[in-house]
């Protein structure tokens, strides 16, 4: 069966596999380019007009705007299709056209504004910042780091602990503003991921009107626009949480890669002669690996049409606790870690040269792992506490 035969199998539409075969073509410009991301930390400018271009950073605007408006598996699907050359290019391919559906419960005005705009999104959800609530809006001041691709962007988004006039309570909030009203500090320089460009915001008292302040919990919770908003029923990131929904990317980043790797190990293997002679695909050792390796990816597959299954059924048949959904992502991740690092040592030394397809992937999928929402300890224990009818930490 074909890789297409087999993507349409999946239910994906003519308009998303148009995407991810641009996906694709993205990825593997991204990886021709991979020394040099490494070097400057950060993908090129000729990859970001690559997924600008191919449409695949308007891929989940409400179709109001004119976009596909493609399915959370949809878009999943191209960010596996990206991390299977390049990880640290997937990162922005799932970020660039995931931070669309952020505008998307932003108040109509301050929706327009952003979208029509044309500009790429940016953000950090860590409430770091310190808001004072004003005449027309907040302002806020802060300093905030792992800021994804902030080099290409127009807009930024940042996380703030504030009460509204309208809440009764303090509540999770981000602040949309024009990149120019920041300091961007390019201070990125890490173990992995080093091609996403997560630079350092700092923002000094810079005014944020209503219209561009998001209300997160309430839209996590109530899985609808702000009231007065448009709404589009059909809309993929309305009916289901949306903290869930929004970090489905993570584990297909490292699913994307772990394909990868285990595509290198039997290519390598093939082509690897042992000092006492023996070809190595014909060693019961690598076999054993590689067969034992590809049950623990298909399990991390099943793992990721189960979270599909949640979300989709999050209205109907739910609701689902959040620890079920953090612990099914970390799993899925860590189980891709341990491929990665599995593949890496049974190959010897020869997959520790700088900049190898080896050597990347395996500190990028340990990158992704160390994210917050891919931290195994604190989803299994907050899943753990679900099980038992406590809250547990996280959010979602």
């Amino acid at each position: 069966m074909s890789v297409d035969t087999k993507q349409k199998s999946k239910g994906f539409t003519d308009v998303e596999l148009e995407l991810i075969e641009k996906a694709r073509e993205a990825g593997l410009l991204a990886e021709s380019e991979v020394a040099t991301s490494e070097i400057n930390a950060s993908v090129s400018r000729n990859y970001v007009n690559k997924l600008i271009e191919s449409g695949i950073t308007r891929a989940n605007l409400p179709k109001e705007y004119g976009g596909p408006q493609i399915s959370l598996r949809g878009l999943g699907e191209i960010v596996r299709t990206i991390a299977y050359h390049n990880i640290s290019a997937a990162w922005l391919g799932y970020f660039f056209p995931l931070h669309n559906s952020l505008t998307a419960h932003l108040p109509q005005e301050g929706r327009d504004e952003i979208i029509n705009s044309n500009g790429l999104i940016v953000d950090v959800f860590a409430p770091v910042g310190q808001v004072t609530v004003v005449d027309g809006g907040v302002r806020l001041t802060g300093t905030y780091n792992y800021t994804s691709g902030v080099n290409f962007a127009e807009w930024i988004g940042l996380g703030a602990i504030a009460q509204l006039p309208e809440s009764n309570q303090p509540e999770l909030i981000m602040c949309f503003m024009r990149k120019d009203e920041v300091k961007v500090n390019e201070n990125w320089d890490t173990f992995g991921l080093r091609g996403s460009g997560s630079n350092q915001v700092i923002a000094t008292e810079v005014f944020i009107p209503r219209r561009r302040v998001l209300r997160l919990e309430l839209a996590n919770d109530t899985r609808r626009p702000p009231e007065g908003s448009n709404y589009d029923p059909d809309y993929p990131y309305y009916h289901v949480p949306y903290f869930s929904a929004f970090y489905l990317g993570f584990p297909n980043m490292a699913l994307g890669g772990a394909r990868r790797l285990l595509d290198e190990y039997k290519k390598r293997t093939e082509a690897r002669v042992r000092l006492h002679g023996e070809n190595e695909k014909d060693s019961p050792r690598s076999q054993r690996i590689l067969a034992k390796l590809m049950l623990e990816y298909k399990k991390a597959n099943g793992l990721m049409e189960q979270y599909y299954d949640l979300l989709a059924t999050y209205e109907t048949e739910g609701p689902y606790e959040k620890g079920e959904f953090s612990s099914l992502r970390a799993e899925i991740i860590k189980i891709c870690q341990e491929i990665a690092t599995t593949v890496m040592v049974s190959l010897g030394g020869a997959s520790l040269t700088k900049n190898d397809t080896i050597e990347v992937f395996v500190r990028d999928i340990i990158a992704v792992a160390t994210h917050i929402t891919s931290l195994y300890e604190d989803a299994l224990y907050t899943y753990g506490r679900n099980l038992y009818g406590y809250q547990g930490i996280g959010m979602g």
